[in-house]
Parts: structure tokens; sequence; C-alpha cells
């Protein structure tokens, strides 16, 4: 079984000890606001109520639950004046993104009729000065805000929600094993990476893993396991005769039998590596074992990474980094490349031959038989579909001149209408600038050859993440 590690989302509230003896239910009212803050979090997060602080000592108890608990973030909610003394342990200690939530319950105060005890459940961003400056003074990450009034519960839903979906792509890197089997395509130079360099910046391990260990898996499967995958991808796949492209095929019983297999095999090196994501690719030779394989994992590839485990093909593994990020903020994400583009429609295709999310298909995925894989080695059933149309967002993990990690996004739409029939992927995407000035722009960024491509506008998640992560990030659009 694969399994993805929930993302850990800690809430404290925070008040002034003061004030307790002096307004009777006082303390009780403003508890009530982290409850509320608590009700906004998706089933995806694990949210965890490390209570209520009003002075150092109870922070100092509370910080070493936040320290046991494994965060991902920590969100306080400012729930009156407090004095900075109650922040500095978790400003210091807890190193994590910080969330600082103002939520005031009144939009406005009736001047005429507030009292001192109004005037304090209505204190939420009383603080927040105070506490932005004690992170700069002790040379911490810099928090996050979150300031709106209680009752325009849509906005604060969505504000929320971006900031849960970026947490859970920075999470995903937290303890991940990216796979890495076989090597990058010959001569692309943009996709050679250090790994020891993407370790430290993504604070992931990547896992060399050997062919035979798949070769093994795959002829492992056993027939009951086999028939299951037969099963499932004739219900998930529309397999489709030869197009008027040559080099495709008919798909035989063989294909799919192998194809099953090798997406049986695929899962087993996944689970019993533990990987959260895996680049591939090997070559072969002359119709070996080896290049027949890793010519048919494009099926069973792109049911892992619609299961949330992505796949890059090329052995690119930035970008298998870039999809992980695309996955967790909501996107989807299948792994694409720029195609031709289109000066009547004013668009250009993104897409490639494989790997891909199925769920972000605007139909059922398109199964053909491919008699060769244009520049790779071997034959099999490729996979052919375009996203959903509605906003898309684009992601590339690429490397500066200086060594650095870097990301680069933009957004546009996936648009209807017809694409080539060749077994790959390709969606229509338009833009704000023309195609051509759009991949002008892209490639002035210094990308590298391919992208995470995923359905819906995800920039404020991908910009939080970069942030997070501390990780240069270039948006084109």
């Amino acid at each position: 079984m694969i399994h993805t590690r929930k993302t850990r989302i800690g809430i404290i509230g925070m008040g002034h000890f003061i004030y307790w003896p002096q307004f009777d239910g006082l303390l009780d009212e403003l508890k009530q606001k982290q409850v509320e803050l608590a009700g906004y979090f998706s089933e995806d997060s694990e949210v965890i109520d490390l209570g209520f602080v009003d002075d150092v000592d109870s922070s100092m108890i509370c910080l070493k639950k936040a320290l046991a608990s494994d965060l991902d973030a920590l969100f306080i909610m400012m729930s009156t004046y407090i004095t900075s003394q109650v922040l500095f342990p978790f400003a210091k200690y807890l190193h994590v993104p910080q969330i600082l939530v103002g939520l005031q319950p009144l939009e406005r105060l009736d001047y005429s009729k507030t009292t001192t005890y109004m005037q304090l459940c209505n204190d939420d961003i009383c603080s927040m000065p105070e506490f932005a400056g004690v992170y700069e003074r002790l040379g911490a990450p810099k928090p996050y805000f979150i300031v709106e009034t209680a009752g325009n519960r849509e906005r604060i839903a969505a504000r929320i929600g971006e900031y849960e979906r970026a947490i859970s792509a920075v999470s995903a890197f937290k303890y991940a094993k990216f796979g890495y089997l076989g090597h990058t395509y010959d001569g692309m130079y943009d996709m050679n990476t250090d790994p020891t360099a993407f370790a430290g910046t993504f604070g992931a391990h990547v896992k060399m893993l050997e062919m035979c260990e798949l070769v093994e898996y795959v002829n492992g499967a056993t027939e009951a396991e086999v028939k299951a995958r037969i099963d499932d991808i004739k219900s998930i796949f529309d397999i489709r005769e030869p197009s008027n492209d040559p080099l495709t095929d008919y798909v035989h019983d063989e294909d799919l039998e192998l194809a099953a297999r090798c997406s049986v095999g695929l899962d087993r090196l996944v689970e019993n590596n533990g990987l959260t994501a895996l680049a591939y690719f090997y070559k072969g030779e002359h119709g070996n074992e080896y290049e027949r394989i890793a010519s048919n994992l494009i099926i069973g590839n792109s049911l892992l990474t619609s299961r949330n485990i992505p796949l890059a093909g090329e052995a690119d593994l930035k970008t298998a980094a870039a999809m992980l990020i695309m996955n967790r903020v909501g996107g989807g994400g299948s792994f694409a490349e720029l195609h031709p583009f289109d000066v009547c429609d004013d668009i250009v295709l993104i897409g490639h031959d494989g790997p891909h999310n199925i769920n972000i298909s605007n139909e059922k995925p398109v199964l053909r038989k491919l008699k060769k894989f244009h520049g790779k080695s071997g034959a099999g059933v490729s996979v052919e579909f375009k996203l959903k149309t509605g906003p898309i967002s684009l992601l590339s993990c690429s490397v500066g001149g200086d060594g650095a990690f870097k990301l680069i996004s933009a957004k546009g739409e996936s648009m209807p209408g017809a694409i080539p029939a060749t077994g790959n992927t390709n969606t229509k995407c338009k833009f704000d600038v023309s195609c051509t000035e759009f991949v002008e722009r892209w490639c002035e960024a210094g990308p590298t050859h391919h992208l995470a491509l995923g359905i819906g506008d995800h920039t404020k998640e991908i910009e939080l993440f970069a942030r997070m992560m501390n990780i240069k990030l270039c948006k084109v659009l």
C-alpha cells in the first residue's frame, strides 16, 4: 500500500494573563476564536490544537508540545493584545512557517457604546506590529499574516486554503525519498542534477535505483495482479485504433499484458523503497529486456502520478520536484514540454509522451500503441489526452549559473479543440500575451526543458511555497 504523509498543522491561541481577573468571561470568549479557526482546515491536514498561552511559562510548555508534534506550520490565533514575550519561544526555537491570524469579530465598533471589554475582544491586530518586530530582531524567518473580519468566512476560507495547500507542498518534501532510476536522457545538459544540492534545497533524499530491481518486480508480478491491473486499465482508458500517424498501431492483448505487468512492478518499486516521487529513464539496446520494460512504463507511471506519486521521464529530477509541488497545491500536474505553437488560434501546444496525471484529463484518457517513441528506444502503449479546459499553471524547476535552484511559473488557460492524435498529451495553452511572446518570456527566465503542467491558477500557493522554502521564484505571467 502506497501512503503519502499528511500535513501536520499546529494551532495555538494567545492572550494576556493580566486581563483574566479584570474581565470575567473574556478568556472563554477569546478561546472560541481558536475553535473557529480550526474549522477552516480540510481533512487533508492533521490539525493539532496546542492550547492557549498567556505568559512566557505557558509558552515554553506549549513550545515543547509543538516540537514533539513534528509540525509543518503553526497558525497563531491573535485574540487580543498579547505581550511579545509569549511569542518569543516560537519565533526562536520553532523552525516552521508561522502564520499570525487576526479575525476581528466586528466589522466596526459602535463607538458610542464601546466598552473596554468590547475593544479587547476586537483587538486582534493590536500585537501584530510588535510580533513582526520581534521576528525581525531575532533574525527569525518573517511570519505570514491573515487579517480579516470574522464574518467574511468565504475570504477567510480562501486565504487559509492557499496557505494550507502551500504548506502541503512544503511538507511533501519532508522525510521524502526521490527515486532516481537509470540516467538522464543523453546530451540534455539542462537536466543533470546534483543529488546533494537537490537534498540541500528541498530537504529530500535522492535514492539511486537499479533497473535490475525493477525487472525483478515486473517478472515477479502474479497473474492475478496482472489481470486485475488490465481490468483497471480497460476501465480507466479509452483504447483507440491507429490514427493517421504511421507510428501508431493497434493495441493488442499482449501489449496490455506487458504494460500491466510493468505497472505492477513499478508499484512494488515505489512501495519497497518508500518513494515520494521518481525520476527515471533507461535507453536500452537492441530490444533487450531492460529496454522493453523501460519503454512500457507510461501507463504505470501515469497511474502512480494520478495517485499523488509523481514520476518524471528522462530522469528529470528537477521536474519531479515541480510535479510534486504542483500536485500538492492542487493542480494535479503532468510531465510536459513546449510543443509547436499555433498563431491562428494564438496557443502553444504543451505536453509529452508521459507521465501524466489522468485526474486532470478533460475526458477519458486515450491509449495508443506506438511503434517507436521518437528520440527513444523501444515501442509500447502511450497515453494521450489534454487538460480540462479553464485556468492552468506551469511550473519549471531550474538551476542558475550560481548553482542555486529556482522556480519559474506562469498561468494561462486550457482551450477546447482538437489535438494531434500522436499518443502524446497535448494541451492548447493560451496566455495573456501572444503565443510567440509567451515562448520568448518563458525561455528568457532560464527554465529547464520540461515543466509541470496543472489545472487551476496556483500562483499564490507557488509564491508561498517558494518563500517558505527560500527558493527564488521567477513569475513569467
